[in-house]
């Protein structure tokens, strides 16, 4: 099979699911009054303007920068069409929500393992004792990643993001897999479990803070906690690289033993955060993975039932799709 000129991705959000092209991105969110909202924006992409970042690692940096942002402003999109009027939130409601949320991810998954391991005074030897606190700390963060998805599961309309999610995956998959045409029961047939999840890389990102970090203090030694913190915030663009290509690899060779293997635990944590959803979710999911297919593949979406409002022309964010 001849190697993809584009990988396509997208996240779930508020009662919808975004998705990016190779230029662009889409989303699409289940209205209250049950219609389904569509709008599209060019990608800036940092590769386009600076070669550097097409490079292997590089590109990771850039890739994870282009998701935060396109992430966050989908994110902001999608709380205020998937509400009613009276709840809709303001500009600088959105920025202190996502800023406070910025920080608590912060506090709980980098800062409180790292003050609770500095207390950790056992081990046979100043490497062993090394080896073992990174362990630990490795391991209290990702104990604390897994129990916050597994209770966020339980909350009703974190469940329905979860559910979106699985839509996302299934509609990609359906694609890759060649599906003639794209409709919500043709797509249902698919696996809510994809390599190239955002829940991947996560996992690959953890599990080499750990390796990454206990090299580093076993040649050099542990340094004081004010350091190890910020060498953690600011490791972060460099793992996300390597991480990257992880994914990649992934994409790619996903028949390899070893490939499938080295995927497994972030396949395994898609099962908490991907769930069925149901056919008017996949329908959401298809709309906005039209809006970023080429003109020329539009027409393997199939007619569907809820009606469409488009992102007027002249708001911010290019033309939009016509959409079947």
């Amino acid at each position: 099979m001849a190697e993809r000129e584009h990988f396509y991705g997208g996240q779930a959000v508020l009662e919808g699911v975004m998705m990016r092209g190779k230029s662009t991105w889409a989303l699409a969110v289940r209205r209250p009054s049950k219609e389904i909202y569509v709008e599209t924006n060019d990608v800036k992409s940092l590769a386009t303007k600076y070669p550097l970042f097409r490079r292997p690692g590089f590109r990771g940096v850039a890739a994870l920068g282009e998701a935060m942002t396109i992430g966050v402003r989908a994110l902001s999109t999608s709380a205020n069409q998937a509400l009613e009027e009276e709840e809709q939130l303001t500009s600088k409601q959105m920025a202190m929500t996502m800023t406070f949320a910025f920080v608590i991810f912060t506090v709980v998954f980098i800062v409180l393992p790292a003050i609770g391991v500095s207390f950790f005074r056992h081990g046979p030897s100043k490497s062993g004792k090394t080896a073992v606190s990174n362990l630990i700390e490795g391991g209290v963060r990702l104990g604390i990643f897994l129990g916050y998805l597994i209770g966020i599961s339980f909350l009703k309309d974190i469940r329905r993001v979860f559910m979106y999610h699985g839509a996302e995956h299934k509609t990609i998959a359906a694609y890759e897999a060649g599906e003639p045409v794209l409709e919500p029961r043709a797509v249902d047939k698919y696996s809510t479990i994809h390599v190239r999840c955002g829940t991947n890389f996560l996992i690959i990102v953890m599990l080499l803070t750990i390796i990454a970090f206990t090299g580093l203090d076993i040649l050099f030694g542990r340094p004081p906690l004010l350091w190890r913190l910020l060498e953690r915030i600011l490791a972060i663009p460099l793992l996300a690289g390597i991480s990257y290509e992880g994914l990649r690899l992934g994409a790619k060779h996903g028949n390899n033993i070893i490939v499938r293997a080295l995927m497994k635990p972030g396949l395994w944590l898609q099962m908490i955060t991907t769930k069925p959803p149901t056919d008017d979710q996949i329908e959401v999911a298809i709309r906005a993975f039209e809006a970023v297919l080429p003109e020329e593949e539009r027409g393997m979406v199939a007619t569907l039932p809820s009606p469409t409002v488009l992102r007027e022309s002249d708001e911010p964010g290019g033309p939009l799709p016509e959409l079947t």
